[in-house]
């Protein structure tokens, strides 16, 4: 079965970086995307950013392009969020997911997902 493990969570300081991993296991991941979802308190869960197994293109959310970096190695089967000049506003809940096709940026169509991990940005 399908399992999505994220890790790289912590508190830090406005301006400081992080690196959230997910590890995945249970199938190949080919022809899936790979994406990084957040929820912060009383608000729904929004994309981050998202890559393709295949081929390794990105997308992002507005309101991290430019601070934040998806990747993935497909030796570790393991997919990365590199989040630099975080802001307060960065604060939440970061969830690892996966669907088979295209980029969909709203969680519904996602099949599988992490636990989370969360992220806090102190200003």
């Amino acid at each position: 079965q399908v399992q999505l493990v994220e890790s790289g969570g912590g508190l830090v300081q406005a301006g400081d970086s992080l690196r959230l991993s997910c590890a995945a296991s249970g199938r190949t991941f080919r022809g899936y995307v790979m994406s990084w979802f957040r929820q912060a308190p009383g608000k729904e869960r929004e994309f981050v950013a998202a890559v393709m197994w295949s081929g390794g293109s990105t997308s992002y959310a507005d309101s991290v392009k430019g601070r934040f970096t998806i990747s993935r190695d497909g030796a570790k089967n393991t997919v990365y969020l590199q989040m630099n000049s975080l802001k307060p506003e960065d604060t939440a809940v970061y969830y690892c997911a996966a669907r088979l096709g295209m980029v969909v940026v709203t969680a519904a169509p996602y099949n599988y997902w992490g636990q989370g991990t969360q992220v806090t940005v102190s200003s």
